[in-house]
């Protein structure tokens, strides 16, 4: 179950069955962000592709010469687009390759654009969604709901997106969602009813244990997503933000001009690959381990000890950055998270954010909390989830102090929209909204594991906390996974 391989030989497979030959692959900007996820441009252009262009594009030069390979959503856009782009033809031949399913009406209105006939090939390769990891991707929305029910064009698109999945992976599972959830329950009967209607292909054969689909409702673990994170894929997305694979550290005082946007990419990067998952110091240890055998091979004496040494002697060794372009991107990357963390004290704040999370202690939460809004280099965002954190976990206690917190995050000027946040959490996700036992301790099991945790104490504070998705998937390879809690 790769999702990188899947979407990579859809892909490849366009490229294949149209031949030999010069191409231009046109896409839309969703597909365009799908494609850059698993193909290098280098890559690409060993495959004869040698133009990509948006479908939406106005004016592209007439090149009869190229075949056009077409990779577009089926978007009432998008088909409206290619019957304009097929009445005037700006290349040779075109082979159109949908993300989904196509309606059978705008496959006719195609047919009658094409009097030309450039078109060979219409086919559905479901390659609808962004392969982030081998066992992770992502639609690629922000926002999923209004008033506590679907967006109804985010539903369609989650629909789409996760049979797309299914079809890619050749997968037909059983659908199992969280009890309590309406928008659990109405994906999982969407999504349920589309694999009915196109049964023929879902037609796979059944392992001995059937796969599971687990749809889950992150109002049960409001808390995980408001953390900052020490593991080094998942730190430059939350501190700097990775976008279809790319980050942009213009910001960072003094980084060269080629490395201002950098491309973080498992199958294009080995050392990204083998120290994603890592923590924040085994990067640095790993990086230096790097940098410490070039320099042995160039004889330095330079000393390298820090991140900030490693930095100086990349831009002083111009010879070690065409050597090993990968490492001083890694060193640029790594160097301006350390600036960040140091600079914003968010090793401060991540400590904080553990107590809120796992302990419960009220009066030391509140007093830590209070010293962190007045800190000035701490982010408004950091703020902004200090506050979130404390009014979720004392939302009940009978000493809640979140209307003071609120009053600090207005004086330190956050926007209204974030201000609101903060009711507007308790309203999506407090005790009323959740179904299990978010902090512990309510059960004699979580009593148990709770004593267990205090009497081995704790060996890092920055990650103390394990979300609930960790028990619920541990449950569900034991069989454990209550069907009253997760129905069929």
């Amino acid at each position: 179950m790769n999702v990188l391989q899947a979407v990579r030989q859809y892909i490849s497979k366009m490229v294949q069955d149209s031949g030999a030959g010069m191409k231009v692959l046109l896409m839309d900007k969703e597909t365009t962000g799908i494609t850059s996820m698993v193909f290098a441009q280098s890559e690409i252009l060993q495959k004869e592709v040698f133009l990509f262009e948006k479908v939406d594009t106005p004016n592209r030069e007439s090149m009869k010469h190229l075949k056009a390979i077409c990779f577009l959503r089926p978007t009432r856009e998008n088909i409206e687009l290619m019957v304009q782009e097929l009445k005037n033809p700006k290349y040779g031949l075109y082979y159109i390759y949908f993300s989904h399913f196509v309606d059978q009406a705008d496959i006719r209105r195609l047919a009658e654009a094409d009097e030309q006939e450039v078109v060979r090939e219409i086919q559905e390769f479901f390659g609808d969604y962004f392969a982030v990891n081998p066992h992770v991707f992502s639609f690629n929305i922000q926002g999923c709901c209004r008033a506590g029910n679907w967006d109804k064009g985010v539903l369609s698109r989650c629909v789409s997106g996760l049979s797309a999945v299914l079809l890619s992976l050749k997968k037909q599972p059983a659908i199992r969602y969280q009890q309590g959830s309406s928008m659990a329950r109405n994906l999982a009967d969407d999504l349920s009813q589309l694999m009915k209607r196109e049964a023929g292909l879902f037609e796979f054969r059944r392992p001995d244990v059937p796969p599971i689909l687990l749809i889950l409702d992150r109002r049960d673990d409001p808390v995980t997503p408001l953390l900052n994170q020490w593991t080094y894929q998942a730190m430059v997305h939350e501190i700097m933000g990775i976008r279809n694979n790319r980050v942009d550290i213009s910001g960072s005082p003094g980084i060269a001009k080629e490395l201002q946007e950098v491309v973080l990419s498992a199958e294009q990067d080995d050392f990204y690959q083998s120290n994603m998952y890592l923590n924040f110091g085994e990067i640095g240890a790993n990086i230096k381990t790097l940098v410490d055998h070039f320099q042995a091979k160039s004889k330095s004496q330079a000393k390298v000890e820090t991140i900030a040494d490693m930095k100086q002697f990349i831009e002083t060794y111009p010879q070690f950055k065409r050597m090993s372009g990968t490492v001083s991107k890694h060193v640029a990357v790594v160097s301006e998270l350390s600036r960040q963390v140091a600079e914003q004290a968010i090793l401060q704040v991540s400590e904080v954010e553990q107590e809120l999370a796992c302990q419960s202690d009220h009066s030391t939460a509140l007093q830590n909390v209070r010293r962190l809004l007045s800190m000035e280099n701490v982010r408004p965002l950091d703020c902004l989830r200090l506050v979130l954190l404390y009014a979720i976990r004392y939302e009940r206690h009978g000493s809640n102090e979140v209307d003071a917190l609120v009053d600090m995050l207005t004086r330190r000027g956050l926007p209204e929209k974030y201000i609101k946040l903060v009711s507007g959490i308790v309203e999506y996700a407090g005790k009323s909204q959740r179904n299990g036992d978010l902090f512990g301790g309510k059960t004699p099991l979580a009593l148990t594991k709770k004593l267990l945790k205090g009497l081995k104490g704790v060996e890092n504070i920055y990650t103390q906390h394990s979300p609930v998705l960790s028990e619920t998937l541990d449950n569900l390879v034991k069989g454990k996974l209550k069907d009253q809690q997760f129905p069929f």
